[in-house]
C-alpha cells in the first residue's frame, strides 16, 4: 500500500568540502581497489539446504570479534541484466559491508566495506575499505567513521546506499574511493570511502519511526526501487518499504522539496528480519533465529509467504538477488561461522514448505 507519511530527505553536501577533500587525497576508484587486492578467501561447503555455492573469508576476517558482516550487493545490482552480464570492468564483483562490534569499534571504527573479485574456479580475493565521513577544520580534514550498523547496502551506478537504521540512509560514490599514504590517519586503511551525501529518515506525527535496518534493489518494472525492512523480534512493527529510483541521476527520486516518499509500506510482516529482495515480483526474506540455529527463508509476497524452515546456514544477513544466474546472494554474522553465498532462487520459489 501507499504511504506518503514515510519518506527520506536528502540533505544539503558540502560542495566546498568535497572538493578541497578530492585535492588533498588520490582518488582511485574501485578499479584502483580491484587492482591492489591484499586478502584471499576460500570456496566453501557452506552448511543449509539452500546454499549451492559460496566462500568464506580469510581465518583473521572469518574468526575476527571486532567485525560483523552485515550488508551486501553485487555488480549485477549496479548494471542490471545487461549484455556485459551485470559485471564491472569484466569482473563479477560482490561487496560486503561489515560494523565495528562493541563500544570503542563504534567510536573508532564505525564501518567498511569488503569488494571482493568473485570467481568460481580461483579463490575469491578481496580488501576492505573503510567508510567515513570527513570533516572541514579550516584547512585540514578529519576522518570521522561512519557509525551505522551497514545492515543493508545497494550498488545502483556509481552510488553505493548504505542502510542507516533510525537515521535514514548513507550515499557513497565508488568512483570516490581515495588512496591514502598515512594510514595512522585511517586506523591502517589504505583506501577509504568518503561520504557523499546522505537521507535523512522522517515521518508525519501520527505515525512510527521506521528503522532502516536492511536494503536491495528491485529492477523490475517500469521504475527501479530501493527496497528497505526494519528487523525486530516479535511483536515488533517489522515493516518493508520501497522508494523509486531516478535512473538519470541514480539517486532516490524526490521532489522540490528533496522529499523522496515512499511508494509501498507493509507492515507487521516477520519477526527477526534480517534482509529482503524482490525479483520478478516476489520476494525473498532471510530471517534469523539466534547464533548456533539455522536460518530460515521465506518466499511469496507480503502476507502471503512460505516458510523454508532452516535452510540457512546460523546468522543469515543481507540478501540480493543475481538475474544473470538466477541467483539470491547472502551472507552470515557469527565468528568462525563466516560465509557468503549462493541460492537457487527458482527452487525456492517453487518448492513447498518442509518444515523438517
Amino acid at each position: 500500500m501507499s504511504s506518503p507519511g514515510y519518506r527520506l530527505v536528502a540533505a544539503a553536501r558540502e560542495l566546498n568540502l568535497s572538493d578541497g577533500f578530492f585535492r588533498r587525497f588520490r582518488r582511485v576508484g574501485l578499479r584502483g581497489v580491484l587492482a591492489d587486492l591484499n586478502r584471499t578467501g576460500a570456496h566453501a561447503d557452506v552448511p543449509g539446504e539452500a546454499a549451492i555455492a559460496g566462500m568464506t573469508w580469510q581465518d583473521d576476517d572469518r574468526d575476527t570479534e571486532r567485525w560483523y558482516p552485515q550488508g551486501i550487493t553485487t555488480s549485477a545490482d549496479a548494471y542490471g541484466a545487461d549484455p556485459s552480464g551485470g559485471m564491472f570492468e569484466g569482473h563479477d564483483v560482490v561487496i560486503a559491508s561489515w560494523y565495528a562490534h562493541g563500544w570503542r569499534g563504534w567510536l573508532q571504527l564505525g564501518s567498511r566495506i569488503s569488494v571482493i573479485d568473485w570467481s568460481d574456479d580461483d579463490p575469491p580475493r578481496y580488501r576492505h575499505v573503510l567508510l567515513t565521513a570527513p570533516k572541514r577544520f579550516g584547512f585540514f580534514h578529519r576522518l570521522r567513521p561512519v557509525r551505522v550498523h551497514a545492515g543493508g547496502i545497494v550498488w545502483y551506478g556509481d552510488h553505493l546506499f548504505v542502510a542507516g537504521s533510525s537515521s535514514g540512509v548513507r550515499v557513497f560514490r565508488l568512483d570516490d574511493i581515495v588512496r591514502v599514504r598515512n594510514r595512522l590517519r585511517t586506523k591502517g586503511y589504505r583506501y577509504v570511502l568518503p561520504q557523499y551525501s546522505f537521507y535523512a529518515a522522517e515521518h508525519d506525527d501520527d505515525g512510527d519511526r521506521m528503522t532502516y535496518s536492511f536494503m536491495s534493489l528491485d529492477r523490475a518494472g517500469d521504475e527501479d526501487h530501493l527496497v528497505a525492512g526494519e528487523y525486530g523480534r516479535k511483536g515488533g512493527s517489522h515493516r518493508l518499504i520501497r522508494y523509486a529510483i531516478d535512473r538519470d541521476t541514480q539517486l532516490l527520486r524526490s521532489d522540490d522539496r528533496g522529499w523522496a516518499v515512499a511508494t509501498e509500506l507493509h507492515d507487521r510482516q516477520i519477526a527477526r528480519m534480517q534482509g529482503a529482495v524482490v525479483f520478478e515480483g516476489t520476494w525473498a526474506i532471510t530471517s534469523s533465529n539466534g547464533e548456533g540455529n539455522p536460518g530460515d527463508l521465506w518466499v511469496g509476497t507480503p502476507g502471503n509467504y512460505t516458510r523454508h524452515q532452516g535452510v540457512l546456514p546460523t546468522g543469515p544477513e543481507d540478501i540480493t538477488y543475481l538475474p544473470q544466474r538466477r541467483w539470491l546472494w547472502s551472507l552470515t554474522e557469527w565468528p568462525g561461522r563466516r560465509w557468503v553465498y549462493a541460492i537457487d532462487a527458482d527452487r525456492w520459489r517453487s518448492a513447498p514448505n518442509d518444515p523438517s
